[in-house]
């Protein structure tokens, strides 16, 4: 096991996971058409080369995900695997506070300045577009995909992106569902399950989450 070192840390890194190695299914797929599949929001069938191609980017992001949650990292850390696990360089105006959770990482873009407090938990397949300068509370939960309805399609995902706006607030132990828009300077408040789009300005609680006031 090779150790790397981190900003002076020491950092472990195990077997390559490679999608045509480590005993993950060769596929013909890259990164480009896996997300280009998914915001498509088309049937993703089980046992697919698409469904093999995500399992292994699962694989990535718990490693990540592992490593960032373990152990204290400074800021810049946090920044420098958030960047890894996403593919993309995130601002220095960024920061979390770990642990956070994902299933998949790279289809997680964001704006400048974005808050992300301790204990959320991100399915990204679909697709989370987050604005700048929002912030979201401990234990939000934002869900991309559904499963098929029908016994015969149980298994097969149903990717749907959700898109957050800028400058919003988004409170403690809220879940986003697949395909909710929330727009800029919303606020939703702690609990609340967002099944349906928020206008912007709007302040929303409860099950589900209901606008209150704009």
């Amino acid at each position: 096991m090779k150790i790397l070192v981190l900003n002076g840390s020491p950092r472990k890194q195990g077997k390559s996971l490679e999608p045509s190695g480590g005993g993950y299914p060769l596929t013909s797929l890259n990164l480009t058409e896996f997300l280009q599949a998914f915001e498509r929001g088309e049937p993703i069938r089980a046992g697919s080369d698409l469904m093999k191609y995500s399992g292994w980017l699962s694989q990535e992001a718990m490693r990540l995900t592992t490593e960032m949650n373990s152990a204290y990292h400074t800021p810049e850390e946090i920044r420098k695997i958030f960047s890894d696990l996403t593919g993309k360089e995130v601002d220095d105006g960024f920061s979390l506070f770990p642990p956070f959770y994902t299933d998949c990482g790279k289809n997680i873009r964001l704006g400048k300045g974005v808050f992300i407090n301790s204990g959320c938990r991100f399915q990204d397949q679909g697709g989370i577009r987050i604005g700048d300068g929002t912030l979201i509370g401990h234990g939000v939960t934002l869900a991309t995909l559904n499963h098929g309805i029908t016994p015969e399609e149980r298994h097969d995902l149903y990717p749907a992106p959700i898109h957050i706006g800028k400058n919003v607030w988004i409170g403690a132990n809220v879940t986003v569902l697949p395909g909710v828009t929330i727009g800029d300077n919303a606020v939703i408040g702690a609990g609340a399950v967002v099944t349906k789009d928020i206008p912007a300005g709007a302040t929303a609680v409860g099950v589900p989450a209901k606008v209150l006031q704009k």
